[in-house]
This record gives C-alpha cells, structure tokens and sequence, in this order.
C-alpha cells in the first residue's frame, strides 16, 4: 500500500477502481481503510510525533487523502489537522462532495465541527481505525457525523439555504484596487521577511527580486485573487486568498476557510501548503515568494499570521499583500 500511495495524495477514480480490482475488494469504499496507514506516513507531526492519516471518497469516484501538519516555533493553532488538509484537498481539486472518510483516530472536536461546513454534514460516513475490530473483509462500521456530533451547532444556526458552503462554488466579487502595490503614504506593502527588493512598475505591476530570482507576480497576484474569490467566509465577510510560487515557478492556491464555530477555521497559508504538498511540493524552503489578497479594512486580517508563518517555514520566502474589495463597494478593477 505505500507504493501505492508513495507521496500522492489523490488517486483518479479509474486508478482507485483499479486497485480495487486488483485487491478484490467489493467496492472502493473497502479501499480506504486499507490506504490509512500509508497515509499516515506522509503526516509531517514534528512536534507531536503522533501521525494521522485521512482517507475520503469524493462523489467524482476520486480518493483523497489528509494529514496532519505541524509547524516548530509556531503556536499550536496554526497545525492543520488531517480533516481539514482532507478537505482542503477536495477543494483544491474541485471535487464539489465527500462521501465518506477513513481515518487513523477519531476526529477530535476542532475537526467534527469543521466537517460541519458541509452540506448535509450529517449525513457524513466516518470510519475510525482505531475503533475497528477483526478483519476489514467484513461489514465496515461506518458511523455519520451525526453520531459522533449530537446536537450539533452549525451553518444552519447562522446562515440561509441558498449560502453556498464548503466544498460549493463561491465567487466573492472581488477585485484589486488601484495602486493597491504601495500603501497609502508611498511606502511598499511589501512584506518579505527582509530578504528581498521590491521595484514598482505600472500601478498594478511589481517585479519581486531576491537574489538571483526574478518572478512573475502578476501570475501570484491573480492567483491569490482567485483564492480569494474561491474563499468560504461567510461569516466574517472576511475572505482572503494566498499563493505560493516554488523554485521551479509552480502556483499554489489556498482559500481561507471558515467554520462557523470561528476557531476551527483554516488560513490562507495553511490552505496553500495542503494545495503544495498534493501538488508534489516536498520541503517548504523550496517556497521563494507568496501573495496574500485581503480586504485592507477587514475585521478578519491575515496578513501578520501569515507573515509569521512563511517566515518560520521557508525564511527567504517574498511576502507581498494586495488589498482587494467587492464589486458591490465600486471597484471596476481587475487582473
């Protein structure tokens, strides 16, 4: 099973299928217990040591995979727990549904409740490994979320029916604003750690430089506002978007993600690593620069959270901010 996955983490459902197939298993559904420990193999828990692993089916037939991620020098708040990295991957893979998930341990509170961004969470199909006895062959105990969340708290005590939730399509109607590279006083918005320069082009170009790199920030900058435009934050009114570029001039994307129970939210940044490291990406130092599009008034800002966190997993890493507003408020600007 670990060549099987062997760092991937999705399997297209003609490959799932496959490999149920081959291990004569009666649906893909008995797949993903059998795939939770490699999962967990690819878990990156430095601090704890305590590996999870998470593994869905989405309605498309794909398999997704989720671990969790901690991050030495920051505060506890800032791992990603194998949940919402499940999630997130869903996300950044457009698959609009998740059916059910295997998973190592069961989910902890923080995660039960950010499973209930979904629409009909309830109905959710969980399998806990740790709670399963005897041969897998037999009838998998699956239980819904509902089971393990009584009385649950959630989208439907704050929002209406017709508000798209998470995994659904969002378009949050935001453009950038003008001149939005410098601030109001001149200054560079320019965040990078103290590594790099910045040289202003036209009033909506910037040329990032560190070193010997020379990158296209247009392609970040749009990115990130196709994050943001993407980003679940019905709650705050707050959405945001991040984009990572790596050494070898690939893009990720990670949409903020709210939970109606606030804490439980996903960064930005968070979401972008989940997307570079489904997207192939190995070591975070591989990272050299970053776009954050945010609303410049917002009550909900990302901007220091996510320069401490670029700062602590890839340090020479350029951080640039945009600020961005709705459509409704004026602004005819776009990328």
């Amino acid at each position: 099973m670990d060549q099987i996955l062997s760092k991937k983490f999705v399997l297209e459902a003609q490959e799932a299928e496959s490999i149920r197939q081959y291990l004569n298993l009666p649906s893909v559904l008995h797949l993903l217990p059998r795939l939770v420990q490699s999962a967990q193999s690819l878990a990156r828990p430095p601090i704890s040591k305590f590996h999870v692993g998470a593994v869905g089916l989405g309605s498309d037939g794909r398999v997704f995979i989720g671990v969790n991620l901690e991050f030495p020098g920051l505060p506890l708040h800032h791992t990603v727990h194998a949940e919402q990295f499940l999630l997130t991957n869903l996300a950044v893979h457009g698959c609009p549904q998740l059916l059910s998930f295997a998973v190592s341990d069961a989910p902890c509170g923080h995660c039960r409740q950010f499973l209930q961004e979904l629409r009909n969470s309830s109905s959710l199909e969980i399998l806990v490994m740790s709670h399963v006895q005897g041969n897998m062959e037999n009838a998998l105990s699956f239980k819904r979320l509902s089971e393990i969340l009584t009385d649950p708290f959630g989208p439907h005590d704050l929002l209406s029916e017709e508000t798209p939730l998470l995994l659904e399509s969002h378009n949050n109607g935001l453009s950038l604003l003008p001149k939005n590279a410098l601030s109001v006083d001149g200054s560079s918005t320019n965040l990078c750690n103290g590594n790099c320069e910045l040289s202003v082009g036209n009033e909506n170009s910037v040329k990032l430089s560190c070193g010997n790199w020379e990158k296209d920030e247009i392609l970040l900058r749009k990115a990130a506002l196709e994050a943001a435009n993407n980003s679940h934050a019905p709650y705050s009114g707050c959405p945001s978007g991040v984009a990572l570029m790596d050494s070898e001039g690939k893009v990720y994307r990670g949409s903020y993600l709210e939970s109606a129970a606030y804490n439980p939210s996903l960064g930005p940044v968070q979401a972008a690593l989940v997307a570079f490291l489904a997207g192939g990406g190995v070591g975070y130092t591989s990272i050299v620069a970053a776009v954050l599009v945010e609303k410049e008034e917002a009550k909900v800002k990302q901007e220091d959270t996510a320069r401490l966190i670029l700062k602590a997993v890839s340090p020479r890493c350029e951080f640039t901010v945009f600020y961005c507003r709705s459509a409704e408020n004026g602004c005819k600007n776009s990328c």
